[in-house]
């Protein structure tokens, strides 16, 4: 019996030395990670260890507390708003931040700043969270004349609904004007044509008077109908000016207005001009003259961003604005892979662009899209800084996530076996998120 092939030659003999495909060997390759896996285990696997053998013990370490420290993950108020607030971000800002991604992916391929554009979205990801929480913290600022986010809401409101200008207008001593409730003011007496009424106001700073105002001027009186001045009855300087007549050196309130009111019901109206003036038809005779309360009106000061109803969305604004140029780049790399001939071949059978977008572009991109919606939910799951950062004192409870509540259960609290469990939790809530990542990541891999 010959132990000769069918060709006629030896197999060839195994290699002495087991060596990696770079020629590197395995016990040299070994050596140069064992510092890798020392700092692994060290600050990372240890610290794991530890953490879930300390979340079965008391506070001072030395009792052992069996379940109760997960017990009080759902018993505990605070964990208790801080789990809800975590599901809020889990649930929307991947969700958001992905779909921005993919819009300004899309969108961007169309034009040719379209390079520009991706620098720009994706610079805030150079910023770190404490810098970016500094930033959005006088974003939201609650005084229009600080933060950016009330300046534009207060601008567009006042486009719309423009805020009075004598907000501290009130009458001062010897005034024919009093209250009339709703922070309205109206003369004690009726008025008859022909008669000229003063109805002077003090409470405006000179320099925050409107515009347009002028130097008041006394009216004059019309047969058949009820003429007055309304105007700033202040001048500064001790004993300059007299009380209750108008003065050269007073403004007028320019854009007052004034109504006629007979038995509740408004018989006439008009408006001050900007030396204060205005006249009334002969239908005001008899009425009592009244300044709405529209015209004291405080002015809009916008939302409260950072109080109790607002904060947590507010924070999620701020975490997309840093991770949707994320997404968007690896979005845009997903899509540079995609066939064109299939996009195009859609557009020849007649789909619109929309058809195209959602029957096949995003169907497409589906492994791109659920990489990068799963990666963001690992971080959202971990986020700290902006809450931190960007949340008062007065509203952090109702901004509270648990990796921040598990800073001041272990910290301010004095409670580490409470903190522990929920580092454990929130371990427990990572990893079939990254599993299923990394199994993703792997199934691509293989085609």
């Amino acid at each position: 019996m010959t132990s000769a092939t069918a060709g006629g030659t030896e197999p060839p003999a195994a290699p002495k030395s087991r060596k990696s495909v770079t020629g590197t060997r395995r016990t040299v390759a070994a050596l140069f990670l064992l510092p890798a896996f020392v700092l692994l285990g060290a600050l990372v696997v240890y610290p794991i260890g530890y953490s879930v053998v300390r979340s079965f013990y008391d506070q001072s370490g030395d009792g052992f507390a069996g379940m109760d420290n997960y017990k009080s993950l759902f018993t505990d108020e605070g964990i208790r708003t801080a789990l809800k607030n975590n599901i809020i971000w889990v649930v929307f800002a991947p969700t958001v931040a992905t779909a921005l991604g993919l819009i300004f992916a899309v969108l961007t391929e169309r034009v040719r700043w379209g390079t520009a554009f991706k620098l720009v979205v994706f610079m805030p990801m150079a910023i770190s969270m404490l810098a970016a929480g500094i930033i959005f913290r006088l974003v939201y600022d609650q005084d229009p004349d600080k933060g950016v986010a009330n300046a534009v809401w207060v601008g567009v409101h006042d486009t719309f609904a423009p805020s009075s200008e004598f907000p501290k207008a009130h009458p001062g001593r010897q005034s024919p004007l009093e209250p009339a409730g709703g922070g309205a003011f109206i003369t004690k007496s009726p008025v008859r044509t022909g008669e000229t009424v003063l109805l002077p106001l003090v409470g405006v700073a000179p320099d925050l008077m409107p515009d347009d105002a002028k130097t008041a001027v006394a009216a004059k009186p019309e047969p058949d109908k009820i003429t007055g001045t309304t105007w700033q009855d202040f001048t500064r300087g001790k004993g300059v000016g007299k009380l209750g007549e108008v003065d050269a050196a007073e403004l007028g309130y320019a854009g007052m207005k004034v109504e006629a009111v007979k038995d509740g019901r408004v018989v006439a109206s008009a408006t001050a001009a900007g030396d204060g003036t205005f006249t009334l038809p002969a239908s005001a005779d008899g009425a009592q003259l009244r300044l709405p309360a529209s015209n004291f009106k405080e002015p809009y000061n916008g939302l409260d961003w950072l109080g109790p109803a607002l904060v947590t969305p507010s924070i999620i604004g701020s975490y997309i604005w840093m991770w949707a140029g994320f997404a968007m780049v690896l979005i845009a790399a997903g899509l540079a892979g995609v066939p064109r001939e299939l996009l195009e071949a859609a557009r020849v059978d007649g789909a619109s662009e929309w058809q195209v977008f959602r029957r096949v572009t995003v169907p497409l991109l589906a492994p791109v899209l659920a990489v990068v919606t799963v990666t963001l939910m690992i971080n959202v799951l971990k986020i700290f800084d902006l809450v931190f950062i960007i949340a008062p004192g007065s509203s952090q409870d109702d901004a509270n996530v648990l990796a921040l509540e598990l800073y001041r259960k272990g910290f301010s609290e004095d409670q580490p076996g409470i903190a522990s469990a929920i580092s454990v939790f929130l371990l427990l809530l990572v990893i079939p998120v990254m599993w299923f990542n990394v199994r993703r990541l792997r199934r691509e891999v293989r085609r």
